[in-house]
């Protein structure tokens, strides 16, 4: 009788379920944000949009000036990046809450056409940057000859 473990009835199988199901929310959880809200970090959100003409980009970075926003582009690779940083004027501020997020942010973008670098236009309004990117004429496909012996 010795050798008896003590059945601790469903408080066992309760718990194994609970750690499975927040196990497999975390891995299928398809929020983007999801990842760096656990580690405090920040990203901004963005939209890729394309019309006939043009790519447009709209990223939300509210809370920054335009000035501490960098914008890249070489090829097809757009990117942009800057610091986000916390300000408190008061010296005797007692925080309860903070959910902002502030840090330094890098967006790389893999955009779905070649765009005219010399006519790209960026506006930042009401924590909206903006970015019009006219696309260039279609390349074509060109075979090429191989040409002697």
């Amino acid at each position: 009788m010795a050798n008896l473990i003590p059945w601790r009835g469903l408080r066992e199988l309760d718990r194994f379920r609970s750690e499975m199901d927040d196990l497999f929310e975390r891995f299928f959880d398809w929020r983007p944000s999801f990842r760096f809200m656990e580690k405090s970090e920040w990203t901004p959100s963005l939209d890729l949009s394309e019309t006939e003409n043009e790519l447009i980009v709209r990223a939300e970075i509210p809370g920054m000036k335009k000035e501490e926003i960098d914008i890249h582009l070489e090829g097809r690779l757009l990117t942009i990046q800057g610091e986000k940083k916390q300000k408190y004027e008061e010296k005797t501020e007692n925080l309860h809450r903070v959910e902002c997020r502030y840090g330094a942010f890098s967006r790389t973008l893999d955009l779905p056409a070649d765009v005219d670098s010399e006519k790209v236009q960026a506006t930042y309004k009401r924590g909206v940057l903006t970015l019009i990117l006219p696309k260039t004429e279609k390349r074509t496909a060109k075979k090429i000859e191989i040409t002697g012996a």
